[in-house]
């Protein structure tokens, strides 16, 4: 569910207008739930009540401080993937020693921030990584709280862009030899404490049945890591999916209702009914890493139509906003359910193509899709558009960022203004 629907022919977010936010502050324009955003961490939170866990939410779905500190006043800790992210979570009150440290290439400038902050734990991707680790906490005279991240070879059945748990991935020992491992490396790293287990299999997974496989394979190896080495924690990763085509609607409960229970999309509630059973015995703290699933159906990104385009094949939506402020349709054609902000009068579509001012072909939000038939100048929303939105948003064609807004019931505030030509330029000769 989300905060976003129709009310007396309007669309809102949460108790504000939309179309007053994009009239008073322009667009291109990404908007945030707050509600959502809570709700979403919290049905999770309960979902695994009945074990030992902590959520780090993933900051590279949206770093958004306000967002950040949000989720630090409901307890949530974070999962970062760089040291500007670990920066931005300590700025927003977030506490570094309920963040975890990803990613495949941590330099050792990150690596010396991280120790000196007090990180949880390093999650190393190989025996190079962990041993450079090693180096570097030994030269600060520090001991460097590290878990390796298993590759399971285990098909998320998603993008193959963000598939990341199958042995061609860059991310991760594979499964064969990860014991091997730990068993050097409580042999010859002194400066290493093996404090966890960690793995993630993809992101955008919309059923049970990877994450059931996944755990049912990797359970052994975590028994046999707590038996020898005394791993206190296991991270079993994000990934969990969202609603993208029928974003608006599956705000509702009702949506949810009728559908067909063997279709339904996984839902929180499954997910834990499902995993809880087979962690709670481990006897160890259960870390989740989820971002997309937190803040996705969170945020709409607002644009203008600026022009109507009648070619000889297509029907050409012109908006102003562009890939370099929403990515996902150009790099792996990710889907966004496309809502005008004036609820439309009838049912009736045409088929069109919604694209932005940016010059590359790949410039587009949706192609052939049977859209209500927005005008110049009416604004439409791009739904489901809280993760890898702004995050991945670029300055390319030199056009400034967007502003974004977090509206907490009848209350709008600018988390962060729109860049200026002259941002554009700051810092340069």
């Amino acid at each position: 569910m989300h905060g976003f629907s129709y009310k007396n022919g309007s669309l809102y977010c949460e108790d504000v207008d939309l179309a007053t936010l994009a009239i008073e502050h322009g667009t291109p324009l990404y908007v945030y739930s707050a509600g959502t955003i809570i709700d979403h961490y919290s049905r999770l939170d309960a979902a695994l009540g009945s074990i030992d866990h902590e959520i780090a939410y993933a900051v590279k779905a949206n770093s958004n401080l306000s967002v950040l500190r949000l989720l630090a006043t409901h307890g949530a800790g974070f999962d970062i993937v760089s040291g500007g992210e670990l920066f931005r979570v300590i700025k927003a009150g977030g506490d570094p020693a309920h963040c975890t440290f990803a990613g495949v290439g941590k330099t050792r400038d990150e690596i010396v921030y991280a120790l000196e902050q007090g990180i949880y734990s390093f999650n190393v991707e190989s025996e190079e990584e962990l041993r450079y680790l090693d180096q570097v906490a030994g030269e600060l005279g520090m001991i460097a709280p590290a878990a390796v991240r298993v590759n399971p070879n285990v098909d998320a059945h998603t993008h193959k862009y963000i598939s990341t748990g199958k042995s061609e991935n860059k991310f991760g020992v594979d499964f064969t030899t990860i014991l091997d491992l730990y068993e050097r490396a409580s042999k010859e790293l002194k400066n290493i404490k093996l404090r966890g287990l960690q793995m993630h299999i993809g992101s955008q997974l919309t059923s049970i049945a990877p994450f059931i496989e996944a755990v049912e394979k990797v359970t052994p190896l975590v028994v046999e890591l707590k038996a020898r080495h005394g791993i206190e924690f296991w991270s079993i990763g994000g990934g969990i999916g969202i609603i993208y085509k029928h974003s608006l609607e599956s705000g509702s409960i009702n949506w949810w209702e009728k559908q067909p229970i063997d279709e339904r999309p996984l839902t929180i509630e499954r997910y834990g009914k499902e995993l809880v059973p087979r962690l709670k015995d481990l006897g160890l703290k259960i870390l989740l890493e989820p971002g997309r699933y937190v803040v996705g159906n969170a945020g709409v990104l607002l644009t203008k139509c600026l022009y109507e385009k009648r070619g000889s094949a297509k029907i050409f939506k012109i908006v102003d906003a562009g890939m370099n402020d929403l990515i996902r349709p150009a790099l792996y054609e990710g889907h966004h359910e496309i809502v005008p902000l004036a609820e439309p009068a009838t049912g009736e579509r045409v088929k069109v193509d919604v694209v932005g001012p940016i010059c590359e072909s790949g410039d587009f939000f949706c192609q052939d899709r049977p859209l209500p038939d927005f005008q110049p100048g009416e604004y439409v929303a791009l739904m489901s558009a809280g993760a890898y939105g702004f995050v991945m948003a670029s300055n390319y064609n030199s056009r400034p960022l967007p502003a974004e807004i977090l509206v907490e019931g009848a209350t709008a505030t600018v988390v962060r203004k729109r860049q200026t030509l002259e941002d554009l330029i700051d810092g340069e000769l």
